[in-house]
């Protein structure tokens, strides 16, 4: 055979696997148009359920008028794409997800399928949890606390020399108030994203539980700092945020130290390791630390 023919026969399973990924990447975004459509029919009752925790929170405080204004003539066209974009992206994650595992899965052997295939399926579940934390639980204590720097107005004084008080009612924009809804549900669904991502690193040996705990006051450094870029100026946020993505980062030293246990003992059962040996070796440089002392 010829060095041309060798590097043709080379090069053909490069390109199938090219056009396979085009193919899936069709599928992928071919669903996301659909899932985008049919939230754009549908983007006034989306756009109701995403102003729930405002219109509750106002509600609390005596304010029955839970209305939103357009600023710019085509703001609103650009809410109902914003809802229909992550509305799109919810409903086609799965069969993206899908598609993701369809090409890969060919070049893995069975082992390797069944260990990705429980991270493949986490994966948005973990999202969608970290979504809804942050739309029921954290969305609220934060307009709660921005809803609080209104006053009412007051007139002081009769006639010429009336005075009164300035008052400070919100009249949010309907694009701002949805771009920040948005923000804080794509945030949160991503740092519940961490221990998926460091137990998949942690079972592909490229982190491990005694590294993840000594460079744990460097992850509090860069925690604090997520918080502060991710989420608007307000300290209830940033708190809750900075407990929930360090709880999750504690989680992720116990998942990666059981992950390492089970490889441990799967090595073990399979001769890899032995007991008596690193017992020995042990006690010889226990032994050698003696003497020199």
């Amino acid at each position: 055979m010829s060095k041309t023919d060798e590097i043709e026969d080379s090069s053909a399973p490069l390109i199938e696997h090219l056009a396979e990924l085009r193919t899936r990447l069709i599928h992928s975004v071919i669903a996301f148009i659909i899932g985008m459509i049919i939230c754009f029919t549908v983007w006034n009752p989306l756009f109701n359920f995403l102003t729930h925790p405002l219109c509750s929170a106002m509600a609390e405080r005596g304010q029955m008028d839970c209305g939103l204004i357009l600023i710019k003539l085509q703001e609103g066209f650009f809410v109902a794409i914003s809802i229909s974009l992550l509305g799109g992206f919810i409903l086609s994650f799965p069969y993206v997800s899908f598609q993701m595992w369809r090409f890969v899965a060919p070049g893995l052997y069975k082992q390797e399928k069944n260990a990705f295939l429980p991270f493949l399926i986490s994966s948005p579940l973990m999202f969608f949890l970290g979504a809804s934390f942050a739309f029921f639980v954290v969305t609220p204590l934060a307009f709660n606390f921005f809803l609080g720097f209104q006053q009412p107005g007051t007139i002081v004084g009769e006639g010429a020399g009336e005075s009164g008080i300035a008052a400070i009612a919100f009249q949010g924009s309907a694009q701002e108030y949805l771009s920040l809804t948005i923000k804080f549900i794509v945030a949160f669904g991503l740092c519940f994203q961490l221990p998926v991502l460091l137990t998949l690193m942690g079972k592909a040996g490229l982190v491990s539980a005694e590294g993840l705990r000594n460079v744990r006051k460097y992850a509090v450094v860069g925690i604090l700092l997520l918080a502060a870029l991710v989420t608007p100026p307000d300290v209830i946020t940033q708190v809750i945020l900075f407990v929930v993505v360090y709880g999750l980062y504690e989680i992720s030293i116990f998942l990666v130290r059981r992950v390492e246990a089970k490889r441990d003992a799967k090595l073990r059962a399979e001769g890899y390791f032995d007991d008596d040996e690193d017992f020995d070796g042990a006690m010889s440089d226990e032994v050698d630390v003696d003497d020199k002392t």
